[in-house]
């Protein structure tokens, strides 16, 4: 904290309206603790769906129009390269005031990376201000930020002149497959947006970040006898492996390729006849991301004709690049602005992690993405949350509110025409 700027001081109706706010530090933390013992991994329907019906009963509250909206069907490969159907959990949405003159999305995520065989189910107190635990920054205390800074709006004298949606979703550390034409609706309809994702220990937020896709490479070669005819096979694994370097030579300023895992093969007297590649890319700009999914076409059609095999792939960069262009700038000041009226020192740095405020922001929304508490060591077992940061966090979001619904905000038209 440092001393409040007196050019963005609050007025006696902000103060009024965000004094509940300092007392709400144990309220705050009595969600989080018991949302982190809901183990809530993206892929156990079972732990998502209680948290979804916990989360419908914090937000009953605020008065919103909720509902759980079912995953939209999404379908991924498998071990054995067979395109399967992939089950995600239901969604939550909320709405209040669809028909005032300014609207904000608010979007947070019910899922954790732990799945329910993870070691890790458990929180803990580290000292008196560092709570560690499953989800706890990433991001069940982000959704308690967002709460309670709703609920203070709520109250607020300038409740009347704002509308709001939530969407709490519950596959975004899968890349929010099942849940991305439910944002991208909200965001369209919205005029800026924020997520509630972690800021980094010192309250940083995230600025620009990196476009994220995931891929698949489904080889087929021929099976043959390794020692009696192995000119007669064609190898998959091989082909594979070929297509993992050759993707990584791809690594460039605006680019980075991580080939993750090779599944196939089989006995040692066997030429393998499948095999699947899997990889990550990051691009730091839309042209980089266009240039990738270009070479990674030629080279699978090259190394199929080279190797004599088949290779399809399958994927896609699912986090379009966040580029910190000056539509995102003005929402970032304001937040700046808003957090001086506090006392709270607010900067941003870029970064190549990605979430779903790369898809709101890529249908021309302004979107800050990081206005959850502080907090560190995130998909980890050392993952912690900063206590004291939950209070600091949603007056932060609750000025900026209530600052729009004061101001107005006009969102940036795209280019060559309207929304």
């Amino acid at each position: 904290m440092f001393a409040a700027d007196s050019r963005f001081a609050l007025s006696a109706a902000e103060t009024a309206a965000l004094m509940p706010l300092a007392d709400g530090r144990a309220a705050m933390l009595a969600q989080v603790e018991a949302w982190a013992a809901i183990n809530s991994g993206s892929r156990n329907l079972a732990g998502l769906d209680a948290m979804a019906t916990a989360l419908l009963a914090a937000v009953a509250p605020l008065g919103g129009a909720a509902v759980l909206v079912a995953a939209a069907p999404v379908d991924s490969v498998d071990a054995a390269g067979m395109l399967v159907a992939q089950l995600h959990g239901r969604n939550l949405h909320v709405g209040k005031r669809t028909d005032a003159p300014v609207q904000v999305l608010l979007t947070g995520h019910m899922d954790t990376v732990f799945g329910v065989d993870h070691p890790f189910q458990r929180s803990r107190w580290l000292n008196a201000d560092t709570l560690n635990g499953p989800g706890v920054a990433d991001m069940k205390g982000g959704i308690a930020v967002m709460l309670a800074a709703l609920s203070a709006l709520e109250a607020s004298a300038f409740a009347a002149s704002i509308g709001w949606e939530i969407v709490i979703n519950s596959d975004e550390e899968v890349s929010s497959p099942g849940s991305s034409p439910l944002l991208v609706a909200a965001a369209r309809r919205s005029h800026l947006g924020l997520t509630f994702e972690p800021a980094l220990p010192d309250g940083t937020l995230a600025g620009a970040r990196k476009g994220s896709g995931n891929f698949s490479a489904i080889v087929t070669g021929r099976a043959a006898h390794a020692g009696r005819e192995p000119e007669n096979g064609r190898n998959a694994l091989l082909a594979a492996a070929d297509l993992a370097l050759r993707l990584k030579a791809l690594t460039a300023d605006d680019l980075t390729v991580n080939p993750a895992k090779i599944d196939g093969g089989g006995p040692n007297n066997i030429v393998p006849d499948h095999a699947v590649l899997r990889w990550n890319m990051r691009a730091s700009t839309p042209g980089a991301a266009l240039r990738a999914r270009a070479a990674i076409d030629a080279l699978a059609a090259s190394i199929a004709a080279a190797h004599d095999v088949a290779i399809h792939v399958h994927g896609h960069f699912a986090r379009p690049p966040k580029p910190l262009d000056t539509n995102q700038l003005r929402l970032f000041e304001l937040v700046r602005e808003c957090g001086a009226a506090l006392g709270q020192r607010i900067g941003w740095r870029d970064t190549g992690g990605v979430c779903d405020g790369n898809n709101l922001a890529a249908t021309g929304l302004a979107v800050v993405d990081t206005l959850g508490p502080r907090g560190g060591a995130i998909h980890s077992a050392d993952e912690f949350l900063c206590a004291d940061s939950l209070i600091e966090r949603a007056q932060l979001a609750a000025l900026v509110l209530m600052r729009v619904a004061q101001n107005g905000w006009t969102r940036a038209a795209p280019a060559g025409g309207a929304r």
